[in-house]
């Protein structure tokens, strides 16, 4: 039995992305390379931003902070991947399963409003210029990040509870490589209309929002470099670009897969693949070759390393 929730079932079988064994060991090395990249990608960020003096400024603490979650996004899914791609049985506990997908929906979501926050900090800083320091100080930076993974595990949690109290007595499979509230939901054996509807509102209502969200503000902070545009203003719409890069990566496939209740496509788990892994493994890429600072401290850090 499953955490008292009356179910049957102890444990899902998930198909993956391809039952062909060649298929299998290609997505094996290809994941595991960028799993390994995710990992070095975002810990040299980490490292680089933790280190150097001169990137003290909000921008690269959300930054930190978006590699940290970047990190756990991709380890939620990864790791149980590359060993189900060299199983025979892919299968999942019915308590792991409902771990899985809380914390992917954790991760995801405070993820989505650090975007949001990083959003924000951009506009405040081109639009609001000589108020910039006093409105993002380190309190307040905190504050905001504190909001984000607070908020994500609000998220989530609501999400988990509603489908762990679900009885699930038969069938048991997943047509994807990981545990997902949509695709769990759907193996319940009662009526899950309002469940959906509810999942619906949440996930993909939060995806939608936030995306508004960050079209607004970059609207914003395109209107104000059009008025007024100084060499300040191209360094600082260069790093919106890179945001931009990344938000458009990472939010529509979200809520093309969240914002469809009572619809599933083969493709799917294909669309899942670009914002658990590779969102992920684009944005240390996009956010180094686009920021002139950051590639200067990285080259610092390699030379530091390279007299010890």
């Amino acid at each position: 039995m499953a955490l008292g929730n009356f179910s049957q079932v102890t444990e899902f079988i998930l198909l993956g992305l391809s039952d062909t064994r060649e298929l299998q060991v290609l997505f094996f090395i290809f994941f595991f390379l960028a799993y390994a990249m995710v990992l070095l990608g975002n810990l040299l960020i980490i490292v680089t931003v933790r280190t150097d003096p001169k990137l003290l400024s909000p921008m690269y603490f959300f930054l930190c902070n978006l590699s940290v979650l970047d990190i756990c996004c991709t380890s939620v899914t990864s790791p149980r991947l590359l060993v189900d791609l060299l199983s025979q049985r892919k299968a999942i506990g019915f308590e792991d399963c409902m771990a899985q997908l809380f914390f992917l929906h954790f991760v995801g979501a405070s993820e989505m409003f650090l975007l949001t926050v990083m959003a924000y900090d951009r506009y405040t800083a081109i639009c609001k210029p000589l108020h910039y320091t006093a409105i993002m100080n380190q309190r307040v930076c905190w504050l905001l990040v504190f909001a984000c993974w607070a908020g994500g595990f609000l998220h989530s949690i609501v999400q988990t509870l509603l489908t762990v109290q679900l009885p699930f007595c038969g069938p048991n499979t997943i047509d994807n490589y990981f545990c997902d509230v949509p695709l769990v939901i759907r193996l319940a054996c009662s009526d899950i209309y309002v469940i959906e509807w509810l999942m619906a509102s949440n996930s993909g209502l939060i995806s939608l929002f936030c995306f508004l969200v960050l079209v607004i503000s970059y609207t914003f902070i395109l209107a104000t470099i059009r008025v007024q545009f100084t060499e300040g203003h191209w360094k600082a719409l260069s790093t919106c670009a890179s945001h931009v890069m990344v938000v458009t990566i990472f939010f529509v496939p979200c809520i093309f897969i969240y914002l469809r209740p009572f619809s599933t496509f083969p493709s799917d788990k294909h669309i899942c693949v670009i914002y658990t892994v590779l969102s992920p493994v684009l944005n240390p890429l996009i956010y180094t070759l686009r920021n002139n600072e950051v590639k200067a401290s990285m080259w610092k850090l390699w030379n530091r390393c390279r007299v010890f």
